[in-house]
């Protein structure tokens, strides 16, 4: 087995056996609750069939979702008056405030991992994750493998974005990795089947 092959085994098997109580009750316990009022809160209004595309759930799921969350005060559900088959909707105060209490709990939580890890393994950990999601952005199951020069651009457009944005304290400044075995063609991490 090569190292990418235990690579994967070992992440697959760290994310399942290992998920944490937050991670569980983000999914499960609340039933994407947290995920619809960050997404309102980040988009604004949106229709139940845009709520279902950004949560990957069927209409049915959404409207339960919907529902619970309109019992609780948080979103309101709204007939748009041009066109009565289009719905609206939006959070309320307290789903907002709800949103920004769900991220402050997470943040908070997530800087105390970092603070236990250190600040050098953080940037690391954080550099890496943000290299593998670019990979990933382009790695697509059954599909070609990315080229060279499909590399070289995911990270060209990365570096771009970071120094627009002003993310951390290298944006802009890393190239593309060299290409390697995985990025020609047809060969690559058997987690995207290929």
């Amino acid at each position: 087995m090569g190292f990418e092959q235990e690579a994967v085994t070992s992440l697959m098997t760290c994310m399942r056996r290992k998920r944490s109580k937050m991670q569980r009750d983000m999914v499960r316990g609340n039933h994407g609750e947290p995920f619809v009022l960050h997404e309102l809160m980040l988009r604004g209004t949106m229709t139940p069939s845009q709520v279902a595309d950004a949560l990957c759930a069927s209409s049915g799921r959404v409207s339960t979702l919907l529902s619970a969350l309109e019992k609780k005060g948080f979103v309101t559900r709204d007939v748009d008056p041009d066109d009565r088959r289009v719905v609206h909707v939006n959070l309320t105060p307290a789903g907002r405030e709800k949103a920004h209490a769900d991220l402050d709990e997470m943040r908070d939580a997530m800087c105390w991992i970092f603070s236990q890890m250190g600040e050098r393994r953080t940037r690391e950990f954080v550099d890496l994750l943000e290299e593998f999601a670019t990979y990933m952005s382009i790695c697509h199951p059954g599909k070609p493998r990315p080229t060279p020069e499909e590399v070289r651009e995911a990270f060209a457009e990365r570096a771009g974005s970071g120094a627009e944005a002003g993310e951390g304290p290298a944006a802009g400044a890393e190239t593309a990795p060299e290409a390697g075995p995985g990025t020609e063609s047809g060969g690559g991490c058997p987690m995207f089947g290929a």
